[in-house]
């Protein structure tokens, strides 16, 4: 058990540091090829910090593991809207565009409602069981290409720029590539096996520890990334990488875990679901009541009692 802990904390650490070298070695990479920074922005910089919940969930749907590949998705989603925006909003109160407002967090809500009706096909469909399946994730990866077209073309925004993006020689660039890749795969295979250990151990499932450990795992880098962004008073940074980060879980993530393998959906994930749609909801109520577009720390504390008391409710469920 002890080992097992210690090996599962390894891989985090692992994954996330992978992640990091890669998102240095292909920024560096994308400079030096001369790519826009919001191309740099949207595109690397939105997958490294992702990049964990992609292996985990990789690793996975090769293993069977459908309660890890649910749990994580959803149990990072819930973490990302409720506790990571907590922690920024009571670091300094978010501000955002109102094009976030309109736009990104609805899409962000909408691909968290467009997963509830693919994945209830008994419920909604009378359906003999609950599956996503390759159909469903190739649904989900074109609804992200939607969304990476509609990003691509907001002529009418000011591009993001991504700060301190350094280009490295091309040896020290592809070496920083290299050991990025093979820190998330060793890391996420590391992590997956042993979660599935302590998972029996202890006698608890496996979408317990999705939803707890294994999510909120993967999920560092965006918290490290929003409250930097936060203490800097970049509110739009902050809010702007959660809101990437769910779309970028439930229709990249999700779609391709589907074509490695379909996945039985269990219905007592819709509790959970439901908690990141209702503070997706509170979050976007958030914005246009009271000071218009802007989290205060109130409502921040208000999204992290509501976090609190969630984990406790998944915990005492076991």
């Amino acid at each position: 058990m002890l080992i097992s802990s210690i090996l599962l904390a390894l891989g985090l650490m692992t994954v996330i540091k992978g992640a990091d070298f890669l998102i240095d070695g292909a920024s560096s990479l994308a400079k030096r090829l001369n790519l826009p920074e919001i191309v740099i922005g949207l595109t690397i910089v939105a997958f490294g910090t992702s990049a964990p919940e992609l292996v985990v969930n990789v690793f996975s749907s090769i293993a069977g593991k459908n309660e890890l590949v649910l749990g994580n998705i959803i149990g990072s989603n819930v973490f990302n809207t409720m506790l990571i925006l907590s922690v920024a909003g009571l670091i300094y109160p978010l501000e955002v565009q109102r094009n976030s407002v309109r736009k990104e967090i609805p899409f962000s809500l909408l691909a968290g409602l467009i997963l509830f009706v693919l994945a209830n096909d008994n419920l909604l469909f009378k359906g003999v069981v609950n599956r996503l399946s390759r159909l469903d994730g190739l649904i989900l990866l074109a609804l992200f290409v939607l969304f990476l077209y509609y990003t691509f073309g907001l002529s009418k925004i000011k591009a993001p720029k991504v700060d301190q993006i350094r280009s490295y020689s091309l040896f020290k660039t592809w070496v920083l590539i290299i050991i990025g890749f093979a820190g998330l795969f060793l890391g996420g295979k590391l992590l997956v096996d042993n979660a599935v250990i302590i998972a029996r151990k202890l006698q608890v499932s496996e979408k317990l520890i999705g939803l707890t450990i294994v999510a909120a795992g993967t999920s560092l880098p965006e918290l490290a990334t929003s409250a930097v962004a936060a203490y800097k008073k970049r509110s739009d940074m902050a809010v702007g990488n959660v809101m990437g980060s769910n779309i970028f879980n439930l229709l990249f993530v999700l779609g391709v875990s589907c074509q490695v393998s379909p996945i039985t959906y269990a219905t007592s994930f819709n509790l959970d679901l439901g908690v990141f749609l209702l503070g997706t909801i509170i979050l976007l109520l958030a914005m246009v009541t009271f000071k218009a577009r802007k989290l205060d720390r109130l409502e921040a504390l208000i999204l992290l009692l509501l976090y609190s008391g969630y984990i406790i409710a998944v915990i005492s469920g076991r």
